[in-house]
């Protein structure tokens, strides 16, 4: 057996392993979704401006349950809450004291927290496993809806480990988050997903 042979058949290897490194990074996605029923981690967030040049940075926690409860507690740089009970989405700003709520139906459809608390990964979502980079497996879910507010979802992987979203909203903004001390399947008090106004709050319900 040449040389040319060899190499041929080296790299036919090496490309049939990278190929099914990324469909396990699809597998593993699917196994999140089918699998982990609650979860609860830290985050944080930084968001660029379409051309690049602006960025903002926050962070917080965030906790599901499913099917379509979760909870992201922004902490810095200002507290915001947004709480999904199964039927309404409720977004609050602390410091203006103002909630606003929308029907879940309408709120998440093909959204990163439709598919990460959500259950209908195939339905919602065309995926694609991407080539692994930061030291993460990453699968691509792109909204089958036309007119979502979603560009693209990209989901990484360390391991078994949710570790990374990507999103690139409809305006060509692009946010990233970053998840850390990941507990999957936690037992999470049923109050963390029902939220009432505080009193003198401005609400405004759609």
């Amino acid at each position: 057996m040449n040389h040319t042979v060899l190499k041929t058949l080296a790299a036919a290897g090496l490309l049939m392993a990278a190929m099914a490194a990324r469909a396990d990074a699809v597998d593993t996605l699917r196994e999140f979704v089918r699998d982990v029923k609650s979860g609860k981690a830290a985050f944080s967030q930084v968001v660029t401006s379409p051309d690049g040049k602006k960025k903002k940075t926050s962070s917080g926690d965030f906790e599901f349950q499913r099917p379509n409860r979760f909870r992201f507690a922004y902490v810095k740089p200002f507290e915001q809450a947004i709480v999904a009970d199964g039927q309404k989405v409720w977004i609050y700003d602390n410091d203006l004291n103002q909630a606003s709520s929308r029907k879940m139906t309408d709120a998440i459809g093909a959204t990163p927290a439709a598919l990460l608390a959500g259950g209908s990964l195939e339905k919602d979502f065309s995926l694609k496993a991407l080539a692994d980079r930061d030291g993460l497996s990453w699968v691509q879910a792109l909204p089958k809806a036309k007119d979502g507010q979603f560009q693209s979802i990209q989901i990484g992987f360390k391991g078994k480990q949710l570790a990374a979203v990507e999103i690139v909203d409809s305006f060509g903004q692009r946010s990233a988050l970053a998840f850390s001390d990941l507990q999957a399947n936690v037992t999470i008090d049923p109050e963390r997903f029902r939220f009432t106004p505080p009193p003198g709050a401005d609400v405004l319900e759609q």
